[in-house]
């Protein structure tokens, strides 16, 4: 499922892509020694949203560092894998060496719980799970409610029906924290919005991340039943949901990514923004911690004052609203506002 668009100014493009001459030198030699595992969720490299933001932080510091390929492996969630899989993934890039190992989601949380002990020289990190200590582990986690309130207040202006929708991949407490901050932000700008939830599948099933097909269907019920507007927390599910859009010449919000930039080019229109999720710069950022010596056991949030959730202006068609929107982020970021988180 990440962080991004933005950091505070909705640029979306990761850090560490560009170095300025007299640091590149000074970056390759603090990163001789890296070599970057990076386990996917379901979906890996490619689903336009959650995964494809820790492939951009890996991208950053791949370059950053001037890492060859042999020192960078990615591996990838199977549909429908039990836990000893994952367990397994991680075992194995430690065992070939690999000593900083990157998480990349919840499901991952006894997995590493499982296998962090039997590597004390590996730096690990898990996004978006603090359920686990270990002094050689870093958690990696996001006020995910914070920018999907901002997209929540998108939502209900945008509305010409005054009926909106959010559509959750799972139903668990990650992607609750995705509609508690939809549903508060959509209320807080238009109190008699009306608001409509769907989750795609319930655990143990993961599918509703990448299911497009349950993503269509549930934004075609959602639309039919008057609303014009859906944010889609939902991982590689979130494109049917586009496309169910653009049939019902309707919008759509995305998640994690910029989905603007990432959704096919047939579609890409209704999308009027996305809550960005920092993924690429917790991957970054951890793997800085390495190599300057500075890493730290623990959670990290990625918050809206950090930079590490924001919603994106790709495609203009938010421009008209952008200062009342920032008149909520800054009264987030204050404190004047708490986003609820279930």
């Amino acid at each position: 499922m990440v962080l991004t668009a933005c950091g505070s100014d909705n640029d979306t493009a990761p850090p560490g892509n560009t170095a300025s001459p007299g640091t590149s030198g000074s970056s390759a030699a603090a990163g001789a020694d890296l070599k970057i595992g990076l386990a996917y969720d379901i979906g890996g490299r490619g689903d336009k949203s959650f995964n494809d933001s820790a492939a951009a932080g890996l991208d950053a510091v791949k370059k950053k560092y001037n890492l060859d390929d042999s020192a960078v492996k990615e591996l990838e969630a199977a549909q429908g894998e039990p836990e000893a899989d994952k367990e397994a993934r991680l075992s194995q890039l430690a065992d070939n060496g690999f000593t900083s190992i990157i998480a990349v989601g919840f499901a991952y949380a006894a997995p590493i719980k499982a296998v962090v002990a039997k590597y004390p020289n590996v730096k690990f990190a898990i996004i978006d799970d603090s359920s686990v200590q270990a002094p050689n582990l870093a958690s990696l986690t996001f006020a995910e409610e914070q920018g999907s309130f901002l997209v929540g207040v998108i939502a209900a202006l945008k509305s010409q029906k005054k009926s909106v929708g959010f559509i959750g991949g799972v139903n668990v407490p990650l992607i609750q924290k995705f509609q508690a901050g939809f549903d508060a932000g959509a209320k807080a700008a238009d109190p008699a919005v009306k608001l409509a939830d769907k989750y795609l599948t319930q655990p143990p099933d993961f599918g509703g991340f990448n299911d497009p097909t349950k993503g269509e269907t549930a934004a075609n019920g959602i639309y039919d039943a008057g609303a014009d507007v859906i944010f889609a927390a939902a991982g590689g599910s979130g494109s049917g949901v586009f496309k169910a859009a653009k049939a019902k010449s309707a919008l759509a919000i995305g998640t994690d990514s910029d989905q603007y930039q990432t959704a096919a080019d047939d579609v890409k229109d209704v999308v009027i923004s996305s809550m960005i999720k920092r993924v690429d710069v917790a991957v970054s950022k951890f793997i800085d911690s390495v190599a300057d010596g500075s890493f730290k056991a623990g959670n990290t949030i990625f918050d809206l004052k950090e930079g590490g959730v924001d919603y994106s202006l790709s495609g203009g068609k938010i421009d008209d609203i952008k200062s009342k929107v920032d008149e909520f982020k800054a009264k987030i970021i204050d404190g004047s506002i708490t986003v609820p988180t279930s």
